[in-house]
């Protein structure tokens, strides 16, 4: 009788033991499975950063088409129109407009689809459309018509430039700000500054500066502007 315990308590402790080796093999594995994972997202992030200012970039390109084809069209330059139901409403009424061959969200005008900016890049602001800045051998010393997808992130911003062909440690640098919330949007009302606002030209490492990220020098944040048409 007392063998048979000695037998059955020596097999519970095997099985003990075995459980506990099992346990051990099964939290190695799901630690490697965590780092592992952790991993993948890293590179998956680095990878959607990349793929999110190109998104960008295709964004403004198909913008600046539009415009070229509303100027093919005979407008001026003062006619071109931003309007559309899912932007401000600062930049008109787009059902409102009889004749929309001079707005760009329109099929018979630019042809552009409204689109918006990709997520995680900026505070979710529009693009916003201004002709208050000059730019470093861009066009002559007016105003560019430009499209801003304003307050981008730092790491937004690095990233875009590095693309572009910046120096991504050292995003360029403006003396104001090109960025100028409601007062520059251009609509009916306000169209290209007289006295553009001038960026430091020495910042730009590239030009004609037709594309880049930028910081204000007034407040530290970081825009994106895309020359549509330069002046």
């Amino acid at each position: 009788m007392q063998q048979q315990k000695n037998k059955q308590s020596n097999k519970e402790s095997g099985n003990v033991l075995v459980i506990i080796l099992l346990a051990v093999v099964l939290i190695g594995a799901l630690t490697a499975a965590i780092q592992g994972t952790s991993q993948h997202g890293a590179n998956i992030d680095k990878e959607t950063l990349i793929l999110r200012a190109t998104e960008l970039q295709q964004q403004a390109a198909e913008f600046e088409r539009g415009i070229t084809f509303i100027m093919q069209n005979g407008f001026s330059e003062v006619d071109i129109r931003f309007s559309h139901p899912d932007a401000h409403a600062d930049y008109g009424d787009l059902g409102a407009d009889a004749d929309k061959s001079d707005q760009l969200f329109a099929r018979e005008g630019g042809g552009a689809y409204y689109r918006t900016p990709p997520e995680d890049i900026n505070d979710g602001s529009a693009w916003e459309f201004y002709g208050n800045t000059d730019f470093p051998d861009v066009g002559s010393a007016s105003a560019e018509l430009i499209a801003i997808l304003p307050n981008v992130t730092q790491e937004f911003c690095l990233k875009i430039n590095e693309i572009i062909g910046y120096d991504a440690t050292q995003p360029t640098d403006t003396v104001a700000c090109l960025y100028d919330g409601a007062v520059s949007r251009f609509d009916a009302g306000t169209q290209f500054a007289s006295t553009p606002n001038t960026v430091d030209p020495t910042s730009f490492s590239l030009k004609p500066s037709m594309q880049a990220c930028v910081q204000c020098s007034s407040d530290s944040s970081y825009h994106f502007y895309h020359v549509l048409m330069a002046r």
